[in-house]
């Protein structure tokens, strides 16, 4: 089975098309047929050796990045709790470790790690979903503000900080948001209630406007 992966860090040159072998849906775990996968800034960092100098991460070669992932389910486990069917289109989310990510061709997963894709959603957007949209609803879940709360987002023109800013208005929040001249537009669009400039002058300027302080901050700027 083909896949894209490093057999030791680098750059993006480090990249290559490897021949993994290939997996079947275990217990509790469906198989997706790849059809698009994602680039973080996490798929970055381990394809450049950046995570391997944590203490206790794994050095196993190859390699292979990816954490989202949309495709077709072509195989069911034994015992797996869902109601997805084989052909179902599906979106999901990947914990690489060695061989097991998201750029290759089939990859079986914990079927509570994948849901289908909405209708008309193609593969490319979907692959964009699962891992900024969890961890958006994670930082909203971990806040639990009460509707009419302000919310404040930094990086709002970003995948993670625009799905802040979707959600939390979904939730009845108030969202302040920054974004540079040329992201105003996108960023009102997502339904920021204020947009200011992004920048320095970002955490003063939302002072002025809420002298007493917002009541929770989501940080995607980094």
């Amino acid at each position: 089975m083909r896949a894209v992966g490093v057999t030791e860090f680098g750059g993006p040159e480090a990249l290559r098309l490897l021949d993994v072998p290939e997996v079947h849906a275990g217990p509790g775990e469906v198989r997706i047929a790849v059809r698009a996968a994602a680039v973080n800034p996490t798929d970055t960092y381990g394809r450049n050796g950046t995570y391997a100098q944590r203490e206790g991460a794994p050095q196993e070669m190859p390699w292979i990045p990816g954490m989202d992932v949309a495709g077709v389910v072509d195989e069911i486990g034994p015992d797996a709790d869902t109601d997805l069917a084989v052909g179902d289109h599906v979106m999901a989310i990947v914990v690489p470790s060695g061989a097991h990510g998201g750029y290759r061709e089939q990859i079986a997963l914990p079927a509570a790690s994948v849901v289908r894709v909405p209708a008309g959603v193609d593969d490319v957007a979907a692959a964009t979903v699962p891992m900024n949209g969890l961890t958006a609803r994670l930082a909203l879940d971990s806040m639990a503000l009460e509707p009419g709360q302000v919310l404040a987002v930094t990086g709002a023109a970003g995948a993670f900080g625009g799905y802040v800013v979707q959600l939390a208005k979904v939730d009845g929040l108030t969202v302040v948001a920054d974004a540079k001249a040329e992201d105003e537009e996108l960023v009102r669009s997502l339904g920021a209630d204020v947009v200011l400039p992004r920048g320095d002058g970002f955490a003063a300027a939302v002072r002025e406007r809420y002298p007493d302080g917002v009541d929770g901050l989501a940080d995607g700027s980094l």
